[in-house]
């Protein structure tokens, strides 16, 4: 019996989606292996439209010679439309040995065309009066079926925020369907297995439709209907029958339309509900509905339809308050004991047209009173007006508020611990990383950066959850992407919005700075912009999937031929409009922006993105590009030489962030690297251990530091404590990342309420360094496909565990030192993938492996002593290694 079996079959990164319409889906699985070493020598894929095998096989692709687990395409007949495909996987080693066939998975396609919807758009021909608040629109038909339904199938989408309903009951949990992209571009629909829902004679669709993203309000200035004015329903339901024919039921002007209990909706601002309006059964078969309109029709096109890309938005875990608080005003407020993202759910008992009323904030102020001040303009409160009925529920439906504390008007108090709960509510990415280690502020750390991630990855990568803004900035998503990519898996989350980037990207290459576009003022920054080309590149290397990089390219190339277009010197980017260090704490007084020079920064973006791009280039076999890009890559950096850097040596511009980034992307001589270093750390030193860097510098700072031989330093300003530093937040009470360093002030005041969330990121990019550098895990191959964990420890740390579930499997690494000043490290390799692990000892004498030589030990492939330690290469498995420590 063989000790190896394939597991974890997933399609796109997906486990068994359903509505999909990619004709060349990639096929991945994991192997489960007891013995040390594995290496999958082939594998087999067969597909079928049956789950027997016994017939049906549409593809079979034989036994083939490849150690490949990820990301094979499909390669048979072209794909139907509306159809479930099954396959399973069996792989051999190199010894012959084959597993059993794995069990089955499965995909399911929607439709492959947009000829192929019939239903039509349908929208409410309701008059509304031109106020600030718009109610929604309830929209509904009736159908019969017969006895012999099979399968049925729901494809529905939204110009707005749905929710959908059959038969009374919603059709899945998903939320803020059908998500956010660039609308007149791009709009996702979604796709729902209704068979359970369905019932023989009569039944009913409902649909709730509001704004949302679509027509809702956005950004600061009191603007809405950024990409249309009248919301919009599109539904087409597919039932088979067991004869094998098909009923198909769409939306049309046969459905009527209403205004409903939810008076207004909106992203920022809340909701308005009264339950004194609500409409029993309204999507239930056998609802009286002639007072209802008729829908009318509209025209948007359909060509723009893609099937649902990334992951849905869900409630992902709920929290039960840990207080009420009456503040020094005499306000009523529950505490969640978390800073989240969601809105919260309630139960309440009152006479019909009691008015209570939920008003969100991140914060109290210095006096302990609830605080507002930083939402700006976005109201995030929530109206419910009592129907007077017994026990009454409520939560929203189209909106989501960032909030720890909740101001709570209309309920008694005694009610509100045992009647509320917190819905966290994000994109249902899979969580795939955990860093621990002996220093609790820094677990809080993580901690804080997973929230903020959780908080902000809600459909697409937004800068802030809770004031007037909300919105995808690409300078954000591109510094915080690594550290995203540890903490969950974020293919589909990314791919879905890079493509709504290169959608919203100008003719002539420039990138707005938020995706998708709203007209927010400029185009092109550099480290906004360049989320074109790193965020793309930054996934390729995470994941090992050139597809990103195949359907990003062009995107990419536009970005960097852009630049090139600027300015007099095609080498040096020193036009235009860019935030430069942002936030930085060496900027100006009364202003945002740090004192690296634009330039400087501009041209160092330039160099990294022509040379990503040309690394690109050299993965997808564009041979002429690599050359292209390779030479214009050595002209930047000389350029870059001659123009920042003296003939001595020494960067230009003596601030951290100058020194960070031209040591991160390699522009100095190499002999000029150890010096520029060595001022770096002695800036940093001056400083009192104090970093000086906002946006731009701040991501890369500690990998620099260590990049070049400061780690202790590194780690000494992870573990600053005084302001400004990461751990100030954390001992001021922070359970996510600022937006600045000293949002909440030494003395307890605020900075200033024009831009100050208490969720936000960026800074959380040091989440990066805790686990290339404090756990040692990095990547040597694309996709973990050769992995090297080499831990730093440092004098402050006793202990780290951290695991990463990467497209390969389960990587661990774990260390502890012991009393005698020796170290036990626990290290995890997936099957099928290799590891280089660097030992900080003297000598291979020195190691014991399971209490045994390494002479002895199974799984090491070589091992060589460098400068940093003994080099072990090893196969899969786990290992428990202890050795002497030198520091």
């Amino acid at each position: 019996m063989n000790n190896f079996s394939v597991a974890d079959l997933r399609v796109n990164y997906r486990k068994n989606p359903v509505g999909i319409d990619d004709s060349r889906p990639r096929l991945s699985w994991r192997i489960n292996a007891e013995a040390r070493g594995f290496v999958q020598a082939a594998y087999q894929v067969q597909v079928a439209n049956t789950p027997d095998f016994n017939s049906g096989i549409v593809w079979e692709s034989e036994k083939v010679e490849s150690d490949l687990n990820i990301h094979i395409e499909y390669g048979g007949p072209v794909l139907q439309s509306c159809t479930r495909y099954y396959f399973r996987v069996r792989v051999w080693d190199h010894q012959e040995n084959v597993s059993a066939w794995s069990e089955l998975g499965y995909w399911e396609t929607a439709f492959l065309s947009f000829g192929e919807w019939r239903a039509n758009w349908i929208t409410a021909p309701l008059h509304r009066e031109a106020t600030e608040d718009e109610d929604v629109d309830y929209m509904r038909t009736n159908f019969t079926l017969p006895d012999n339904v099979v399968s049925a199938r729901i494809y529905a989408t939204s110009l707005g925020l749905y929710r959908l309903y059959v038969n009374g009951v919603p059709a899945d949990d998903t939320l803020f369907t059908p998500g956010w992209t660039s609308y007149n571009k791009r709009l996702q629909y979604q796709t729902y297995d209704v068979t359970s829902l369905l019932t023989t004679g009569d039944n009913a669709l409902g649909c709730i439709v509001g704004n949302g993203w679509y027509k809702g309000y956005l950004a600061w200035e009191g603007n809405k209907e950024f990409f249309g004015k009248t919301r919009a329903l599109l539904i087409q339901l597919h039932v088979t029958l067991s004869d094998g024919s098909e009923r198909i039921i769409v939306s049309d002007r046969n459905w009527r339309v209403s205004s409903g209990p939810l008076l207004m909706s909106e992203l920022y601002h809340g909701e308005t509900y009264d339950a004194r309006l609500e409409m029993d059964g309204w999507a239930s078969p056998g609802f009286a509905d002639q007072d209802w309109v008729k829908a009318t029709n509209a025209n948007p096109p359909l060509s723009t339809l893609v099937a649902q890309e990334n992951e849905p938005t869900r409630i992902i875990e709920t929290i039960k308050p840990v207080a009420v608080i009456v503040t020094p005003k005499g306000e009523t407020v529950l505490d969640t004991g978390q800073n989240m993202v969601g809105w919260v759910r309630f139960k309440v008992r009152a006479k019909s047209g009691t008015v209570i009323t939920l008003q969100h904030a991140e914060v109290l102020d210095h006096n302990g009173n609830f605080y507002t001040g930083n939402l700006r303009t976005a109201k995030q409160t929530i109206t419910y007006i009592c129907r007077g009925a017994g026990d009454e529920k409520f939560e929203p439906f189209f909106t989501f508020q960032g909030f720890r504390y909740v101001k709570v008007t209309g309920i008694p108090q005694d009610q509100l611990l045992e009647n509320f709960i917190g819905c966290v509510i994000h994109t249902d990415l899979e969580q795939i990383g955990s860093f621990r280690c002996s220093d609790e502020l820094v677990n809080q750390l993580q901690h804080n950066i997973l929230w903020g991630q959780k908080g902000n990855f809600l459909d697409i990568p937004t800068d802030c959850p809770q004031r007037d803004e909300r919105l995808g900035w690409t300078g954000d998503a591109q510094v915080f992407i690594r550290t995203a990519a540890f903490n969950m898996n974020v293919v589909p989350f990314f791919e879905k919005w890079l493509r709504d980037l290169a959608a919203d990207q100008e003719v002539d290459g420039r990138v707005p700075h938020v995706i998708p576009d709203i007209k927010v003022p400029g185009y092109g920054s550099s480290a906004w912009g360049d989320a074109a080309v790193i965020c793309p590149w930054a996934l390729y290397q995470c994941y090992g999937d050139i597809r990103v990089l195949e359907t990003q390219y062009s995107s990419m190339k536009a970005w960097v031929e852009y630049i090139r277009a600027q300015g007099q010197n095609e080498y040096l980017w020193n036009t235009g409009f860019h935030f430069g260090d942002w936030l930085g704490l060496d900027a100006r007084e009364n202003s945002y922006v740090g004192a690296t020079p634009h330039d400087l920064i501009a041209t160092v973006f330039y160099a990294y993105s022509t040379e990503l791009l040309a690394r690109a280039a050299a993965v997808l076999g564009k041979n002429e590009d690599v050359e292209a890009y390779e030479a214009l890559h050595e002209s930047i950096v000389r350029a870059f030489r001659k123009e920042f850097v003296t003939p001595n040596g020494r960067v230009a511009s003596p601030t951290q962030t100058a020194y960070v980034l031209a040591l991160m992307f390699d522009l100095l001589d190499e002999k000029d690297r150890p010096r520029t270093a060595g001022m770096l750390a002695q800036h940093i030193e001056a400083n009192g251990i104090h970093l000086t860097t906002g946006f731009v510098g701040t991501p890369y700072l500690c990998l620099v530091l260590s990049k070049f031989g400061y780690t202790d330093l590194a780690y000494r300003l992870v573990l600053q404590k005084e302001y400004p530093s990461w751990l100030f937040s954390v001992i001021q009470g922070a359970t996510t990342i600022w937006e600045h360093w000293d949002g909440i002030k030494q003395d307890g005041t605020f900075w200033s309420e024009d831009m100050n969330s208490y969720n936000h990121y960026a800074y959380g990019a040091i989440g990066d360094w805790l686990y290339r550098v404090a756990s040692g895990i990095d990547l040597i191959e694309p996709g973990y496909k050769k992995i090297r964990i080499q831990p730093e420890f440092g004098e402050y740390f006793t202990w780290v565990d951290a695991s990463f579930h990467s497209v390969h499997g389960t990587i661990r690494s774990a260390w502890r030192k012991r009393d005698d000043g020796s170290v036990e490290m626990e290290v995890v390799i997936p099957a099928n993938t290799m590891a280089e692990v660097v030992i900080p000892t003297s000598g291979g004498g020195h190691i014991l492996e399971s209490g045994k030589s390494l002479d002895q030990m199974d799984g090491l492939c070589g091992m060589k002593q460098t400068g940093q330690g003994v080099t072990l290469l090893l196969g899969s498995g786990n290992y428990s290694f202890h050795f002497s420590y030198y520091s």
